[in-house]
């Protein structure tokens, strides 16, 4: 293979994990979308969509492995392969986890906590993957670090909002069921979108090691 169809062949494998992350931003917001109106047919849609981020993150998955068996990069190119590689497992996973969040919905019968803005917490967690997924996009370290220092907001959001939620179980009486289920219902979606934002950290970590070869951000 020629230098030039190998470089092309880098490029469209960066290409392509970022239509992945387009495809898992989408449906991320669909779930937040169908969890704040209570549509249960998006939220079937959300979760049923699932195979199509399965099947990005397989072939994509093959492709970063014919690179390191075939081509056997070395260095920056390398640390380029092995990033990708990393980041479409974290987008699967933030794909699971928009199914988690649409399968909330469907079990919804109530809005509890209309105090707690999940909407807002949600798309801040998403602008962190834009902003991780731009790093990668155009080898901007410096963005990287300020994505980490991003997910301290997202984390003390979602503290204050279990607090909200811990403390009316706290409050509630014996027996009470659906106080129950509702509280466990929010918190795993609490949960989730705390976890969304870690692994934004972890694309930006990624990024950052593929950049600079530096691996601060990653543990």
């Amino acid at each position: 293979m020629s230098r030039t169809d190998y470089q092309r062949q880098l490029e469209q494998l960066r290409e392509n994990v970022l239509e992945m992350s387009d495809a898992v931003c989408r449906r991320l917001r669909q779930a937040l979308d169908a969890y704040e109106r209570k549509d249960d047919a998006l939220a079937e849609t959300v979760i049923t969509a699932d195979h199509e981020i399965n099947r990005l993150y397989l072939e994509l998955e093959r492709d970063c492995i014919d690179l390191l068996a075939l081509q056997q990069p070395v260095a920056g190119d390398l640390r380029f392969v092995a990033a990708s590689f990393k980041i479409i497992t974290d987008l699967e996973r933030i794909g699971d986890l928009a199914v988690n969040i649409g399968e909330y919905t469907q079990r919804a019968k109530r809005d509890r906590y209309s105090d707690i803005d999940i909407a807002y917490i949600g798309e801040e967690t998403i602008g962190m993957i834009e902003d991780a997924m731009g790093a990668y996009a155009s080898d901007d370290a410096a963005a990287t670090r300020e994505i980490a220092s991003a997910d301290d907001e997202i984390d003390a959001l979602c503290e204050r909002a279990s607090e909200v939620v811990i403390q009316d179980l706290i409050e509630a009486e014996l027996g009470d069921e659906p106080l129950f289920e509702d509280v466990s219902r929010m918190l795993l979606t609490i949960r989730d979108l705390e976890r969304v934002g870690d692994h934004a950290v972890n694309i930006a970590a990624r990024t950052l090691y593929m950049v600079e070869n530096d691996d601060e951000l990653i543990y």
